[in-house]
């Protein structure tokens, strides 16, 4: 015979009174007793007080992920304003050869030592934390190290460049055109209206005129250039007196247009002008030029390799080593003029070149 007397007691007495007082039950009795045993033993809760907690619950979580948005903002504001007082990371062109203003000797950008390096990491760190440092290895090593392999000289002591070495990258003066097919053969096909374009803004280049509109201050006597992207920012009037240039910019694959490194433009040199040896400010970018007029004469000599550029082909050059370029020919040989475009390494990859340009965002 079973009683009432156990944790569920209660209910217990009430099946027995409801099956009429009886101590012993049989078969028949199994349904009433199985829809008894069924009844809940404790009491729920009620619903308006669930519902109340489950708000509170929510609230408090919604609180605490808009604080954790705002510590993310503000510790960006900080490094940003902190590398700012620090000298920063201009929007130069970085020690270019012959698009941008090189630095003496061995071009960086300016701010570069220390204070650069301590605002890269900062920049850097400010990166991982609104996203975050997976695939981050060799940038995080760069931002430590400075340039160079372990901040020392390059391969040889003739690949130095001036702000970021990026590790493990495949380096070679002069970089096999498949590297870049996409952005190599679409330039060339638009060698036609990139031409008709340098026709449009061409001078005389005598330097005894005022500069034309668009035009930059030289970067060595007879060195002239005009820039449609400057050290990653459009110049909005060069770029509508160039359309078909601009056209073809847009429609590249691997073009740095949103990084401090980053410049598209045209680079003339007149006969007897000589760019002594610089190199460039990263080994994470690749250098494309496309001839457009090439005299006799002419050289570039890219890490003790001698190369010279051809009408209508690209030639990709690792600036980052240690380069010359000259024009050994006679004044009646006209300027040697080509169209450069900064494009990215090939081996550099996508969460790499995120980074990057966040890192090296152009100056607003």
């Amino acid at each position: 015979m079973w009683k009432g007397n156990s944790p569920g007691g209660n209910q217990g007495v009430a099946m027995e009174e409801e099956l009429g007082g009886q101590g012993n039950w049989g078969l028949e009795d199994a349904p009433g007793l199985l829809a008894m045993a069924s009844l809940p033993i404790m009491s729920t809760w009620p619903l308006p007080l669930v519902s109340s907690a489950f708000t509170l619950l929510l609230g408090a979580l919604t609180s605490l992920f808009l604080w954790y948005c705002y510590y993310l903002g503000s510790q960006d504001l900080q490094a940003l304003a902190a590398g700012s007082q620090a000298g920063g990371v201009r929007g130069g062109p970085g020690g270019c050869s012959e698009v941008g203003r090189p630095s003496p000797g061995c071009s960086g950008e300016p701010g570069e030592g220390p204070r650069a390096e301590g605002l890269v990491s900062r920049r850097l760190r400010a990166y991982a934390r609104r996203y975050s440092w997976a695939g981050m290895g060799r940038v995080r090593r760069a931002a430590q190290g400075g340039p160079g392999p372990g901040g020392g000289p390059g391969v040889l002591g003739i690949q130095r460049p001036g702000l970021l070495f990026l590790p493990n990258l495949p380096s070679v003066p002069f970089v096999p055109r498949d590297a870049q097919r996409h952005d190599v053969e679409l330039l060339e096909s638009s060698f036609p209206a990139i031409l008709r374009d340098f026709g449009a803004v061409s001078w005389d280049f005598s330097g005894t005129t005022p500069l034309p509109r668009g035009w930059s201050p030289p970067l060595a006597p007879g060195c002239y250039q005009l820039l449609l992207y400057q050290a990653g920012r459009c110049q909005p009037n060069n770029c509508r007196r160039c359309p078909g240039a601009y056209r073809a910019l847009r429609g590249l694959r691997s073009f740095m247009s949103a990084n401090s490194f980053g410049n598209a433009g045209f680079s003339v040199l007149l006969p007897g002008a000589r760019l002594e040896g610089r190199c460039g400010p990263t080994n994470a970018r690749v250098r494309c030029h496309l001839g457009l007029k090439i005299p006799l004469g002419c050289e570039l000599v890219v890490g003790g390799e001698p190369q010279c550029w051809a009408e209508g082909h690209c030639l990709l050059v690792d600036d980052s080593f240690l380069h010359t370029v000259a024009h050994n020919g006679s004044p009646e040989d006209g300027p040697r003029v080509v169209f450069i475009v900064d494009l990215w390494h090939p081996n550099v990859a996508g969460a790499e070149r995120q980074a990057l340009d966040f890192v090296f965002a152009p100056d607003p």
